[in-house]
């Protein structure tokens, strides 16, 4: 296996794992630290890319052939799904909207993750 094939099953056992803990009864709320720790370490990785491959090979992944555009409306899909999702939680919990979805809009999942580790600590705190 390549190094890119390694990190490609190493995140799908990571959603496998993920899924797997949702499914057997998450708490109600998560956790903040884990969000925030995926959060850098997604930045952290999207760093790394853009410093070895620059930032303009994301449009052109993406615009290549019919599965780069399918995987980006995916990641679009998702993006905007999870934000509705969570949207009615982050504004019970006093978070301003517009900066965080011009964040992920800005960096998707790094974003999202952010704004979920935000708001996880947010909720934690209101039940103290």
């Amino acid at each position: 296996m390549s190094a890119f094939e390694i990190l490609a099953a190493g995140g799908l056992a990571s959603a496998v794992i993920a899924l797997g803990y949702i499914l057997a009864g998450s708490p109600k709320i998560g956790s903040g630290i884990l969000a925030a720790a995926l959060a850098a370490g997604f930045a952290a990785f999207t760093a790394v890319t853009i410093a070895r491959e620059g930032v303009l090979l994301v449009w052109t992944n993406h615009t290549q052939n019919l599965w780069g555009v399918q995987v980006w409306w995916d990641l679009l899909f998702a993006v905007v799904v999870a934000v509705f999702l969570i949207a009615p939680r982050a504004r019970a919990a006093g978070m301003k909207m517009v900066p965080w979805l011009l964040f992920v809009a800005a960096t998707a999942s790094i974003g999202l993750l952010a704004m979920v580790a935000r708001l996880f600590w947010l909720e934690a705190r209101l039940e103290e």
